[in-house]
């Protein structure tokens, strides 16, 4: 690209997760052009996460995208990277005559609709998504490869909303507070809700306050744990919005959950973030794993296919002992007390 563009378009319509491991894109962007305007592109429900994130200076909905005119600071859309590719995306794009059109030469529709193209294969590649995400960028001449350890910086999410009184009083300082997460609206291999509450059931009360979290439809699959559990825990599903679940994380010690968006917002905001995962392609951990200085992934060393085709029945995901997690959570529970 000979002349660099005064503002670029990050397309990532999918879930929080894969959007949060799509931010450093906008980090890189803003270390070597720093006069850019950055837009991310995302659904609505994404919204909170984008915005909190200090490297992107405009958030863009996709349906405003597709149905009228969009300005990136003030000026018509010059570039768009198509991390997360979707066909009637690129072409809207095409068809708006964004000049710069990136996308991976793994889409055939990319081929009439994007003219820059990058031979990229994430199916089978040993790179973590995030790096990934980052390659797409070498046609606006940025070569660098970053380690998981440089990317742990560039995440920037830290344009979080003042947590609200009434959520503020349920964090407890004298205890870890802990956050469990355990579905994900079916987008990944879950820890079975039953080695939950033998989690929940092993831990000291008097030195853990738990929290469950979910979506307001997850309430009745998760009614079984609270069952079970009782007073062990305080029930958050619902709860909150996007932004107060946030800054309520950021409030908390830890966060147990399958690889899901909240395993990842946990991790780089610096908390202990403990992911449970399966040893298949393409959901490994060195695929998906989150991303932060206290990150933890609980995996069976192994390859596995067994439920590639059925991934509900992911019997190496049940067989990760709770009593392995438990003996973690203690360990870092120590740390904080004696801190």
């Amino acid at each position: 690209m000979k002349k660099s563009p005064r503002n670029i378009l990050i397309s990532r319509t999918d879930s929080i997760g894969d959007v949060v491991l799509t931010l450093p894109v906008a980090a890189v962007l803003k270390e070597h052009f720093p006069d850019m305007t950055i837009g991310f592109m995302g659904k609505s429900y994404t919204r909170p996460v984008i915005e909190a994130c200090r490297f992107v200076d405009e958030y863009v909905d996709v349906d405003d995208f597709m149905n009228r005119e969009v300005l990136l600071g003030g000026q018509p859309i010059e570039a768009i990277i198509h991390v997360f590719p979707v066909s009637e995306i690129s072409f809207r794009a095409r068809s708006l005559g964004i000049p710069n059109r990136i996308g991976t030469t793994n889409r055939l529709y990319h081929l009439p609709t994007c003219n820059k193209l990058v031979k990229l294969s994430r199916k089978n590649s040993n790179l973590h998504e995030a790096q990934l995400n980052i390659a797409l960028l070498k046609p606006l001449g940025i070569q660098n490869d970053y380690s998981l350890e440089q990317i742990e910086s560039m995440f920037g999410l830290d344009r979080l909303e003042l947590l609200r009184p009434e959520f503020k009083s349920l964090i407890d300082t004298n205890s870890y507070n802990l956050i469990l997460h355990p579905k994900s609206q079916g987008s990944g291999r879950e820890w079975p809700l039953q080695n939950y509450i033998k989690l929940i059931q092993s831990l000291d009360q008097d030195r853990f306050k738990i929290f469950v979290s979910g979506t307001p439809k997850e309430q009745k699959a998760l009614q079984p744990l609270f069952e079970e559990a009782g007073d062990r825990v305080t029930n958050i599903t619902g709860k909150m919005d996007l932004s107060q679940f946030l800054s309520f994380i950021q409030h908390c010690d830890g966060l147990v959950a399958s690889g899901t968006g909240p395993v990842h917002l946990a991790a780089v905001l610096g908390k202990d973030a403990l992911g449970m995962y399966p040893p298949i392609r393409p959901v490994h951990p060195g695929r998906w794993q989150p991303i932060g200085p206290k990150a933890k992934v609980f995996a069976l060393n192994k390859d596995c296919n067994d439920c590639k085709k059925s991934p509900k029945a992911c019997h190496c995901i049940e067989e990760l002992e709770p009593l392995w997690v438990k003996c973690y959570l203690e360990e870092i529970a120590n740390m904080k007390v004696s801190c």
